[in-house]
C-alpha cells in the first residue's frame, strides 16, 4: 500500500518545531511549562493580589489602621460602613487585613530571601572547596539543627526581646542551616561532574569555576526549595507576634491581630478567624506555587 508523502511546507512546520523547542532557553521553558499549570495561575495571581493590595493599602483603605470607636466594637461581617466588621476596639477589620499583609508578608519573604543569600554562599563554598571549609560550616550549622525551628525562633526573639527587626534577625538565622545544606549537598554533587573537571583543565580559576558553572546548576535546586520555605517563615513570624515576640501594639499584622482577637471568639468567631484564614491562604498559595516550580524546573520529566 502506497503512502502518501507529507507536503513540504507540512515538514518544513514540523521541523521548525522541533527546532524551535530546542533553541528555546531554559527559562522561557520553565515559564512556560509554568504557565500551563492552572494552580501555580491561580496561586501566582493570588499572590500578586495580596502584594499590590498591601502596597496600596495607604490609597484604597477606607479607614486608618489604628482608628476606632468602642461603640463600634466587634460588628459582625456585613455591617454597614464595615464589610469585615470590626475588632476588639472598633477598628475596621477590612483595613488592618490591609495593612496587616503588608507586616506579614515582609515577615515571611525577606527573612527567607537573606537566609537564601547567605545559606547558598555558605553552601556553596562548603560544597566546592570541601576539607576544613566544609567541616566548619557544616559543623556549625548542625548545632542549630540540634533544636526545633519553632523554639529556636521563640529563643532568640525571646533574647532580643520583641520587634520587628528583632524578630525578622531571628528568622533569618533560623532558615539559614537548612538552605546551606541543601545548597552544600548539591554541590558536592555537582563539583564532581565532567564539564567541571574540564573547566578546571582549561586553566579556569575557582571562582570563575563556581560563578559560571557550579551557581548556575546548584541555584535552581536551591530556590526551589527556598520558596517552599516562605509559608513555614510566614506561620513562624505569624507565632511570634502572637506570642507578643514580634510586632508591637498598635501595629496591624496577621498573627498579632490573631492574639487580640482571641478573647473575642466566643462574641464573633468569624471576625476573629479572618487574619488566621488570610495566613492560611497564603501559606497555602505559596507551597503550591513552589510545588509548581519544582515541576516546571524538572525538565527531564
Amino acid at each position: 500500500m502506497q503512502t502518501t508523502p507529507k507536503p513540504a511546507n507540512a515538514l518544513k512546520a514540523a521541523d521548525g518545531g522541533k527546532i524551535a523547542t530546542k533553541s528555546r532557553g531554559y527559562w522561557a521553558t520553565v515559564w512556560l511549562s509554568l504557565s500551563r499549570d492552572p494552580i501555580s495561575i491561580v496561586c501566582a495571581s493570588i499572590l500578586v493580589l495580596l502584594v499590590l493590595i498591601a502596597i496600596l493599602a495607604p490609597a484604597i483603605a477606607p479607614y486608618s489602621p489604628s482608628q476606632g470607636a468602642m461603640v463600634d466594637r466587634l460588628l459582625p461581617i456585613g455591617s454597614p460602613g464595615h464589610p469585615l466588621g470590626t475588632d476588639e476596639l472598633g477598628r475596621d477589620m477590612l483595613t488592618r487585613l490591609m495593612y496587616g499583609g503588608r507586616m506579614s508578608l515582609l515577615m515571611g519573604i525577606l527573612p527567607v530571601f537573606v537566609a537564601f543569600a547567605i545559606g547558598t554562599s555558605l553552601g556553596l563554598m562548603a560544597g566546592f572547596f570541601g576539607g576544613w571549609v566544609n567541616t566548619l560550616v557544616m559543623r556549625t550549622t548542625d548545632v542549630f539543627f540540634a533544636f526545633p525551628a519553632v523554639l529556636l525562633a521563640i529563643a532568640i526573639s525571646g533574647a532580643l526581646g520583641p520587634g520587628l527587626g528583632n524578630s525578622m534577625f531571628a528568622l533569618t538565622l533560623v532558615f539559614i542551616p537548612p538552605i546551606a545544606r541543601v545548597a552544600e549537598s548539591v554541590t558536592t554533587r555537582v563539583r564532581l561532574l565532567d564539564f567541571v573537571d574540564a573547566a578546571r583543565a582549561s586553566g579556569a580559576n575557582a571562582l570563575t569555576i563556581v560563578r559560571v558553572h557550579v551557581f548556575n546548576n546548584v541555584m535552581g535546586v536551591v530556590f526551589i526549595y527556598a520558596t517552599s520555605l516562605v509559608s513555614v517563615c510566614m506561620i513562624l513570624a505569624a507565632g511570634l507576634s502572637f506570642l507578643g515576640l514580634g510586632v508591637k501594639p498598635p501595629t496591624a499584622e496577621w498573627g498579632l491581630m490573631l492574639n487580640t482577637l482571641r478573647q473575642s471568639i466566643y462574641v464573633q468567631p468569624w471576625v476573629s478567624v479572618l487574619p488566621g484564614f488570610m495566613i492560611f491562604i497564603t501559606s497555602l498559595c505559596f507551597n503550591l506555587l513552589s510545588d509548581g516550580l519544582r515541576g516546571a524546573m524538572d525538565l527531564k520529566r
